[in-house]
């Protein structure tokens, strides 16, 4: 494959593995001994589980110390994990806090400095450069998204439209008039984006845009394929959470084989999600994260939710840290319907497979007579839609026998005509349980 190769950081970015290690080690064991002595949290969870930092005398003993959940967050709720005084903290971020308390994180200049550095990597390694424009679609607040992509951009000399989030008919009139070239927002605003450009018979040739860096949340590989089609662009996809850092975690480079991780400021583990236990190399499961730098807001064993794998063969771009799969979505997205773990990105790409399904749908789980079910709202074209009864049936046919033969459950699909299902700005809502109010 003939693609271009930029490295923000070659030292960094190509430690050999020995030497990665033997730094992770020693700023392990030093951001062990902040919180020890800073964090009360960490404090009570240590005398707890009978740990000392001087106990850690490898990485492998990593996994003898206790996880941090976004429980802990909130019960120390809002600045009782900072590790230091507020008179250090130049940046507080939260969450939305829609299932409770929000969880506030913090960063020194350091962390600022950080922070900008990382997302720098990856968006160099998916091809920006000082040449481009930079259309932040991002909501700027709180969330960590836009102002992440927004340093970074601006430390490798790339323009940056911070346009935020909402007025998709504006934000194509900035694309088209300011000639932007890198977009940045959720995979499922960007198929909004592309649905609305078909709708005013906008050509993406006519436009400038040339890549995409899309995060927030899962999104399949049939889904990346379609934002290539429709937007014209290479679409490559990036990691963070606001708990770890932002934006800036992890991120694709050209090769789109994975994305790559910041392990020199981060320490990955996957685990098993119901038992704790460390897998083995080249496992799925939960994957847990160690801060290894931050000064403000000190992560230990974070676990994240994040369902994935990490690779740590060196990459074709020359790039030795661990390459991290596509999220297939989270312990707390998983449905469980009748004993059987589905994720919506399992049902996405069935459907972005199925010609005729537009790439927007809804999950819709209920309980009737005690028994768990699963409907899949699902638009398609207006031919099908509109088409007779028995193609229709076809169809559902079609869509339902590949599901069940994927998903290792019955699903009820429902056709639904196009833009029925509604579009949202920023994270897509593609589930609604019922269960819970039955």
């Amino acid at each position: 494959m003939n693609v271009p190769v930029n490295i923000w950081n070659r030292e960094a970015e190509c430690l050999p593995r020995e030497e990665l290690c033997q730094l992770q080690l020693k700023r392990l064991q030093q951001t062990l001994t902040l919180v020890a002595d800073k964090v009360p949290c960490y404090q009570a969870k240590f005398k707890e589980s009978g740990f000392l930092p001087s106990d850690l005398k490898s990485l492998e003993d990593l996994k003898n110390l206790p996880f941090t959940t976004k429980e802990d967050l909130r019960v120390n709720y809002p600045y009782g994990m900072f590790a230091v005084p507020m008179r250090e903290v130049v940046r507080i971020h939260s969450s939305s806090g829609t299932t409770g308390k929000p969880t506030v994180v913090g960063y020194t200049k350091d962390d600022i400095n950080t922070w900008t550095e990382l997302v720098a990597r990856f968006m160099t390694a998916a091809g920006v450069g000082a040449e481009d424009i930079v259309h932040i679609a991002f909501g700027y607040g709180l969330f960590t998204g836009a102002f992440g992509l927004h340093y970074g951009s601006e430390a490798i000399g790339a323009s940056v439209i911070p346009i935020s989030g909402g007025n998709t008919d504006k934000q194509l009139m900035i694309m088209q008039d300011y000639r932007s070239s890198a977009l940045v927002c959720t995979p499922s605003y960007g198929l909004t984006l592309a649905d609305r450009m078909e709708k005013q018979g906008i050509d993406p040739k006519s436009l400038a845009l040339r890549v995409g860096l899309f995060g927030a949340e899962p999104w399949s590989e049939q889904m990346r394929v379609e934002l290539e089609q429709r937007l014209g662009i290479i679409a490559t996809d990036n990691y963070g959470l606001s708990e770890i850092m932002g934006p800036g975690v992890a991120g694709e480079c050209f090769f789109k084989q994975g994305m790559h991780f910041a392990e020199d400021h981060f320490l990955a583990e996957i685990i098993d999600p119901d038992s704790g236990e460390v897998l083995p190399e080249g496992s799925v499961g939960e994957l847990v994260i160690t801060s290894l730098t931050k000064q403000a807001f000190p992560m230990i064993r974070y676990r994240t939710r994040d369902i994935t794998r990490l690779n740590y063969d060196t990459c074709e771009c020359g790039r030795t840290l661990a390459r991290m799969e596509k999220t297939r979505g989270r312990t707390d997205d998983m449905l469980i319907i009748k004993g059987v773990n589905v994720f919506p990105t399992q049902i996405e790409e069935v459907l972005f497979q199925i010609e005729g399904c537009e790439p927007h749908y809804q999950l819709i789980v209920d309980r009737q007579n005690n028994m768990d079910s699963l409907e899949i709202q699902v638009e398609v074209n207006e031919h099908i839609f509109f088409d007779e009864m028995k193609q229709q049936r076809q169809f559902v046919v079609q869509a339902e026998k590949r599901l069940a033969t994927v998903l290792g459950v019955s699903a009820k699909v429902k056709l639904v005509e196009p833009s029925s299902i509604t579009r949202h700005e920023g994270k897509a809502v593609r589930v609604i349980d019922r269960r819970q109010q039955s």
